[in-house]
């Protein structure tokens, strides 16, 4: 018996975020139904949508409200093409018996990439200079930062962190971490408080995950310790940081600048009135997005719709406990 998979992405999002070898294995496990719209989906319009369907395979933008799972007595999964799930309401789905994934974390080399990327173009004014020949002025040469023999201070030491410590004093950089969850054991860090590496860091990246305790953990305060002249890089989510507080430590110029791939406009993108600041480096929402990292988490969720279609619980699910609409 074939199972409608429906694949909740608009257009844009399945170019950039899924792909043609995923959506073709997909179609090879089932009939697919395809969003064709170009706006993401909300409750009431996912509802719609997917009816009749068996599976929803869903992009990062597309909600999983309680009215999804009580409105489609067939539904046997959400699949998140994504690791986030915060919009995605678990414990409704829970309670009508959905299984609900999430995708690995394929980004971790494309991210830390970048973040090596946006030091480097902070330290030296690479956009600054761009700018400026593009507009036709000759910029001013601006005596630049090295990495080497500076600080780097890392908040949060999860799988991007622990990419991105080690390349860190790989380039001669003194590196220190902050996260009160875990223990560093490399012998080239330094695990500190949070007060501490704010005070001492040249460049503080942001790789804390966004949960309620972390809800503006950059606050006024936070930029206040910052060394002068220090760069503020945020990766992880625009949940982390108080833009207000942001803005106003750029403005003054009490930090040095900021790059940022992610913010509190929609998709997570940095803010506008932000990224427009000439001390700013901003980048929509891209860290994940090359073709291994992208293609790492479309295959995997073929893979998890291949294991719910033969009763299987998949890696990513995070209410197997609770799954009783099995197909």
């Amino acid at each position: 018996m074939s199972h409608l998979i429906f694949l909740a992405h608009t257009p844009h999002m399945r170019v950039n975020y899924y792909g043609e070898e995923a959506l073709a294995g997909l179609r090879a496990l089932g009939p697919v139904k395809l969003h064709e719209g170009d706006e993401a989906l909300d409750g009431p319009a996912l509802v719609a949508a997917a009816e009749g369907a068996r599976i929803i395979v869903a992009d990062r933008m597309t909600v999983g409200p309680a009215e999804v799972f009580a409105s489609l007595p067939g539904l046997a999964a959400f699949v998140r093409v994504a690791v986030d799930i915060r919009n995605v309401d678990v414990d409704a789905a829970s309670t009508a018996g959905v299984l609900v994934t999430r995708a690995g974390p394929g980004f971790i080399e494309s991210v830390t990439e970048l973040v090596l990327g946006m030091m480097v173009d902070l330290s030296r004014g690479v956009s600054r200079a761009v700018r400026a020949y593009q507009a036709g002025i000759f910029p001013v040469p601006e005596m630049g930062r090295q990495l080497s023999g500076s600080t780097l201070g890392i908040i949060g030491y999860g799988s991007i962190a622990r990419r991105l410590a080690p390349l860190g004093v790989a380039l001669g950089m003194q590196v220190l971490v902050s996260d009160p969850y875990t223990t560093v054991t490399d012998a080239g860090l330094r695990q500190t408080t949070t007060e501490e590496l704010l005070e001492t860091a040249d460049y503080v990246v942001c790789l804390a995950v966004a949960t309620a305790e972390t809800e503006n953990l950059m606050d006024a305060a936070a930029f206040a310790r910052m060394k002068d002249g220090a760069f503020f890089i945020n990766v992880s989510r625009g949940n982390l940081v108080d833009e207000a507080a942001l803005e106003a430590a750029l403005r003054e110029g009490r930090i040095g600048g900021a790059a940022l791939d992610v913010g509190r406009a929609p998709d997570q993108m940095p803010s506008p009135h932000i990224a427009a600041l000439p001390n700013v480096v901003a980048t929509p929402h891209i860290g994940g997005l090359t073709g291994p990292a992208i293609a790492f988490q479309a295959l995997g969720t073929v893979r998890q719709v291949e294991a719910i279609l033969a009763g299987e619980v998949p890696p990513g699910a995070v209410n197997a406990e609770r799954w009783t609409r099995r197909l």
